[in-house]
């Protein structure tokens, strides 16, 4: 070994032996074991099969949703205006020429037509909320109640309008039984689709080998 430049050249000098590299750690270069490498795309746990998908809903069923929903808009509506034109009985049944004897008549019977169809807007609502939360016989029984009570109402206007077309001496009486017809395309619609397989079985109702629930 040279000698150190700052030391006393007087003074010997011993030399070390050498002794080896320093250690890297305290419990020597793997001290926590060799060092794994991972195939890239392995995060700690193998790729398993993916989750299976939720089953979706039919088409048919979502159309009825949106359908029960749309009446439920022209029922109120309409209900609303009826529920006025009895409020106002009197004038119209003057200007229609309809005779005073069956004026406090019609005034009740609009009166409890528009309450109805108010509580049929209620029922309509409730049927498309369960269509798009709920899949068991029940909802299905709900809908198909729901728009069967409107193909009910929109032939009793059909008739009742059909009925008072003499009373309003060719006023539009025909037009307006016509007119009435337009409330029930909406629930023959929506009870077709509901009646289908895909919808059925959805709910339910209808095995998947077409036997019935």
């Amino acid at each position: 070994m040279p000698p150190e430049p700052w030391a006393d050249p007087a003074t010997p000098t011993q030399e070390v032996p050498y002794a080896g590299p320093p250690p890297t750690a305290p419990g020597g270069p793997y001290a926590y074991g060799p060092p794994t490498y991972a195939p890239p795309g392995w995060y700690g746990a193998p790729w398993g099969p993916p989750p299976p998908r939720a089953p979706q809903r039919p088409g048919q069923v979502i159309t009825v949703a949106v359908l029960s929903f749309v009446q439920a808009t022209m029922v109120l509506i309409a209900s609303c205006y009826i529920w006025f034109i009895a409020s106002l009985a009197e004038f119209v049944a003057t200007q229609a020429g309809v005779p005073p004897q069956r004026l406090a008549a019609l005034a009740t019977e609009g009166t409890v037509l528009a309450v109805l169809g108010l509580v049929t807007v209620v029922v309509l609502v409730a049927a498309g909320v369960l269509a798009l939360n709920r899949r068991d016989g029940w909802t299905w029984w709900v809908l198909v109640a729901a728009h069967a009570i409107q193909l009910v109402l929109a032939a009793y206007w059909a008739v009742r309008m059909s009925g008072l077309s003499d009373a309003l001496a060719g006023s539009g009486g025909g037009s307006l039984a016509s007119f009435a017809l337009v409330f029930a395309a909406g629930p023959l619609t929506s009870v077709g689709l509901l009646l289908s397989g895909g919808a059925r079985r959805w709910f339910g109702v209808l095995n998947r080998d077409g036997a019935q629930a």
